[in-house]
């Protein structure tokens, strides 16, 4: 499995850092939303889904978190420590945010706007769409 994580570049001084993105430069598609979670309870999982063509970036401005993704073959478990750090999420993955930590914040840049009909929200038909076995 390519894992695709971006370190944006911060700009600051003693007044602090700034992080600038623009579509097509530092995130490869257009940028149709941007959504993020907060308050997360300890010991709750978000995501558990994929998308038919959704893309997105998924960055912790705030504390951190781990994601799980999950190809149909292969997964990865990738922690977001930095609020310079991006992980790129394929349409085509399975994907679970989890261990969040106090007062983390999970903002999502998406290619799409939301669209319902778009989510696999259960995983054998995940597998099924995309022609994958289950290897565990």
């Amino acid at each position: 499995m390519q894992l695709t994580k971006y370190v944006f570049q911060p700009h600051g001084d003693e007044r602090g850092q700034l992080v600038a993105l623009e579509e097509y430069k530092e995130v490869p598609f257009k940028i149709k939303r941007v959504y993020y979670m907060y308050d997360m309870s300890p010991g709750i999982v978000r995501g558990r889904h994929a998308h038919k063509n959704l893309q997105q970036i998924l960055i912790c401005i705030h504390g951190s978190c781990k994601i799980l993704l999950d190809n149909g073959n292969e997964k990865k478990v990738v922690p977001l420590e930095k609020p310079y750090e991006g992980l790129y999420v394929a349409n085509n993955m399975w994907h679970e945010m989890f261990e969040f930590s106090e007062g983390a914040v999970l903002m999502v840049l998406a290619s799409e706007l939301y669209d319902e009909s778009d989510y696999i929200r259960n995983y054998e038909e995940f597998l099924n769409f995309y022609g994958k076995q289950d290897k565990e």
